[in-house]
């Protein structure tokens, strides 16, 4: 019997348990590190939960309201009824997709383009020092050099008439489409600086020999930079792209301060349309009703893009 119950003790525990029993010290372990996840992402998210979740809730809540601030009537769905019938939120609604194309297309291939030119010559960082400054402008300093420009008796159309092209004169803030397109030239001028900045970054990430061996497989121009520069380059054009797709969905600052979203409301964003409503007609409800709609077009537009650009490398790890 002694010898029986020496050998029964020699045996350790994790081998006498049955292959269903739980092993204790490795749950343990999983649990002690979800504590500390938990315990280091909670400031995180209870931040994010006051400042964006909270916030939120209040708007979508109060645009089911008939809101002037005096009074407040429960309507339901109504305010996002009215949002369909309703010309101006029509335009507004495809003033803000002409944003979103136009600083895709331009401020983006602007400053990858600029990127690439500047990257190894000498009079790189010159050129750059040109393009980023700009950038460096505040909303208000822009819009006021341009209302300079733009005006009817501006800067532009003088120098038009100056060199013999007067019919070339137009009223640039005074007609939709055209102040659109002009106000999207415009954030083109301001903000290539950042994309150039952080094209930048990531061509200095390309290995060189990369670009060594491509030239030695005969890569040269256009073929180097498609084939070669832009593969490369998708982490940070994700990124790009991105931040052009939020920053335009929510544009304000230059259509306010160049157009006040005129004539009428002709050049109005999404953005103006939610600050018109609110502040300057007191419909706090239907202000709402738009926030809404803009925070989910935000937000679908940019799972949209990421969902399509990480899938494709969740699938080629895999």
């Amino acid at each position: 019997m002694e010898v029986l119950t020496t050998e029964a003790e020699a045996v350790p525990r994790t081998a006498r348990r049955g292959p269903g029993a739980p092993a204790g010290t490795p749950r343990t372990g999983g649990v002690r590190r979800a504590v500390w996840v938990g315990a280091f992402l909670s400031p995180a998210l209870a931040l994010v939960a006051v400042l964006l979740v909270v916030p939120f809730a209040v708007t979508a809540y109060r645009s089911l309201f008939d809101d002037n601030g005096i009074s407040a009537r429960f309507v339901g769905l109504a305010n996002y009824g009215a949002l369909v019938t309703d010309p101006d939120f029509g335009r507004s609604l495809l003033n803000t997709l002409m944003w979103v194309a136009g600083t895709l297309v331009l401020p983006v291939l602007l400053g990858l383009v600029l990127a690439v030119l500047t990257h190894s010559v000498r009079w790189g960082a010159v050129a750059r020092t040109a393009v980023v400054i700009p950038y460096a402008l505040s909303g208000s300093a822009t819009a006021l050099l341009w209302t300079f420009l733009l005006k009817s008796d501006g800067a532009v159309n003088q120098s038009l008439h100056a060199v013999g092209l007067g019919g070339w004169q137009h009223d640039w803030l005074l007609h939709w489409p055209l102040n659109t397109i002009v106000m999207i030239v415009v954030t083109t001028w301001q903000s290539t600086g950042a994309s150039l900045i952080l094209f930048l970054i990531g061509l200095q990430t390309i290995p060189v020999e990369t670009l060594e061996a491509a030239r030695i497989d005969g890569a040269q121009g256009v073929q180097l930079f498609l084939r070669v520069i832009v593969p490369q380059l998708r982490p940070m054009t994700v990124v790009v792209v991105g931040m052009s797709i939020v920053n335009s969905l929510k544009t304000f600052d230059i259509v306010w301060l160049l157009t006040q979203g005129g004539p009428g409301t002709a050049s109005e964003t999404l953005a103006l349309t939610m600050y018109r409503e609110t502040f300057t007609l007191d419909r706090y409800g239907y202000g709402a009703a738009v926030s809404v709609v803009l925070t989910a077009v935000v937000v679908a537009a940019s799972w949209l893009y990421l969902r399509r650009q990480v899938q494709p490398q969740r699938g080629g790890a895999a």
